[in-house]
């Protein structure tokens, strides 16, 4: 009786052992496959970061903007007699 007894506590022990070696390369598994789901994303993220710089970075370009002033805006650079020069006290 004592030795079947034992025996079934091995068995379950064993059983209990192998499921969570089982779970625990299921979840291993899982957290590895998230990662690399959000490297990827990463990846994505800092490419678009790069071209939104890039863009922002042509839309304030000087030239562009003295472009858009002058064509579509029909500013001029004022005559130095109509300038003021303001001292800061």
């Amino acid at each position: 009786m004592l030795g079947n007894l034992l025996f079934l506590g091995l068995w379950f022990g064993a059983f209990g052992s192998a499921v969570g070696v089982v779970y625990s390369a299921f979840k291993a598994r899982q957290s590895t496959h998230q990662l690399e789901m959000l490297r990827k994303e990463s990846n994505t993220l800092q490419v678009r970061s790069g071209q939104y710089l890039l863009e922002k970075s042509t839309w304030a370009a000087y030239a562009r903007v003295e472009d858009i002033a002058v064509n579509k805006l029909k500013m001029q650079v004022p005559d130095s007699s109509k300038t003021v020069l303001v001292k800061r006290q």
